[in-house]
């Protein structure tokens, strides 16, 4: 079974400088791109990834006191005027 191989929106190859013509695939740890329009070809190992992911709204747990908290919500009249 062969490992598919995609392309990579937006990049350009080195070499040739053509837009969309890089494809990427991975095997044995080893990532692999070559280009489509060219001879290029490039073989790079796959790091570790050391560093802590990056905090954000999506990965982080919700506060329960934030989250359960009540605040009163205070309508202002835009004409400054009372209705009545």
């Amino acid at each position: 079974m062969s490992t598919p191989k995609r392309f990579i929106a937006g990049a350009i190859c080195p070499r040739c400088a053509a837009m969309d013509k890089l494809r990427t695939w991975e095997a044995n740890g080893i990532r692999y791109r070559d280009c489509v329009a060219c001879d290029f070809f490039e073989q790079l190992p796959i790091e570790e990834q050391d560093a802590p992911e990056l905090a954000t709204r999506v990965n982080q747990a919700r506060d329960d006191e934030r989250r359960n908290s009540v605040q009163p919500v205070r309508i202002l009249d835009p004409k400054g005027g009372s209705k009545g």
